[in-house]
């Protein structure tokens, strides 16, 4: 760890990004000032946020405080799991390989696609009427 006694990260998915403070702790997650099982609802998202600890082992030596803003629930828990990779990896360089080959370090590029004109949505064309 830091001198400041906490590592902080960048996270990011789809339109949401995700401010990572790690701590030396026990293994709370607090996101917006709200525990983690309270902020996210369904248990699919907390196993994803939780991923980069279960797999590195330190799931109960670290407390993780997020900030998190922009996109839905499902782009906010990718965010937050790419920035505790990320933070993990400042910890301690060893967990590159094992984050890397869980594909936790890669940011998803994925978004939504824009709306063309002419169309309804990005590629949902009105129906076509022969006569």
């Amino acid at each position: 760890m830091s001198a400041q006694n906490y590592v902080t990260a960048a996270g990011r998915r789809k339109t949401a990004v995700a401010r990572i403070r790690l701590l030396s702790g026990n293994g709370t997650v607090v996101v917006n000032g709200k525990p983690m099982a309270q902020f996210f609802g369904r248990a699919t998202l907390h196993n994803e946020v939780l991923q980069p600890l279960r797999v590195t082992g330190t799931a109960d030596k670290y407390n993780v405080m997020v900030r998190v803003e922009g996109g839905g629930t499902s782009g906010q828990a990718g965010a937050i799991r790419h920035g505790i990779a990320r933070a993990l990896v400042r910890i301690d360089e060893e967990f590159k390989k094992v984050l890397r080959q869980h594909g936790l370090l890669t940011r998803d590029p994925r978004m939504k696609e824009r709306k063309k004109y002419g169309l309804k949505r990005a590629r949902k064309a009105p129906q076509y009427t022969k006569r």
